[in-house]
């Protein structure tokens, strides 16, 4: 009796500290990315027509912008830099965007690891969508709760293709869908460049998203049916 005593005490206390640990457990992210695709369930839509052209950054749609190296607002083409995003399929309607070549503000990341744009989000979300432009493989996109990255998605996530296209069939809308939420973006690419327009935001994840247990918090949960199993059976005996 002394042992099955000390064995549900033992029980108790790991299920007290499983309901007391916080765990930080990586997003798990639903990805859909379409020529001609559009926001899915959202209820913020964004477009940077009122940020001044350069890297100075500033707010617009409860959006913070802020860049980092060669990240900048722009306009238009440069060969070797950076090239507008295709609208098709009407998918610019929400944001005031007529199809064709995208000839309003956008945001480039530049060209290296160290350079990108940082989008900090009025509060936490599950659900970003954005107009990603020419998907390369080595585009990123980096999901922060506060300081902590709970998880990164990059254009081989998007397309099975992600070479660079730039002509309309290399532009995706892209719907992003989060079990955890998040308050800060961050794109970045290892080369010239992350182009993207028409950002879409909101509260809650898609319907398709179910949450997953942190392992961690599996792990606890099982040790402590083990235990309170083992004490029953001795008490028993």
């Amino acid at each position: 009796m002394r042992l099955a005593s000390r064995l549900l005490a033992c029980a108790a206390l790991v299920g007290a500290t499983l309901l007391a640990t916080p765990f930080t457990a990586q997003a798990s992210f639903v990805v859909s990315g379409a020529v001609g695709g559009a926001p899915s369930g959202a209820t913020n839509y964004v477009n940077f027509n009122a940020l001044a052209l350069g890297n100075g950054g500033g707010t617009v749609g409860g959006i913070t912008v802020s860049f980092s190296g060669g990240g900048q607002a722009v306009q238009g083409s440069v060969s070797g830099q950076y090239a507008a995003p295709f609208l098709s399929g009407g998918n610019g309607a929400l944001f005031g965007t007529p199809n064709g070549v995208d000839a309003t503000t956008y945001l480039t990341t530049g060209g290296t690891s160290f350079t990108g744009v940082t989008m900090q989000l009025p509060g936490p979300m599950q659900y970003l969508g954005l107009l990603w432009g020419s998907v390369d493989s080595y585009n990123f996109l980096d999901f922060y709760s506060g300081a902590t990255l709970i998880g990164t998605i990059s254009g081989s996530d998007v397309t099975v293709s992600p070479n660079g296209d730039q002509g309309v069939n290399g532009t995706l809308y892209v719907n992003i869908s989060s079990d955890a939420a998040f308050d800060r973006v961050v794109a970045r690419s290892h080369g010239f460049a992350f182009e993207f327009d028409n950002v879409a935001y909101f509260t809650g994840p898609s319907p398709s998203v179910d949450p997953v247990p942190a392992p961690a918090t599996m792990a606890l949960m099982g040790a402590a049916l083990a235990g309170l199993g083992l004490a029953r059976r001795r008490a028993a005996a």
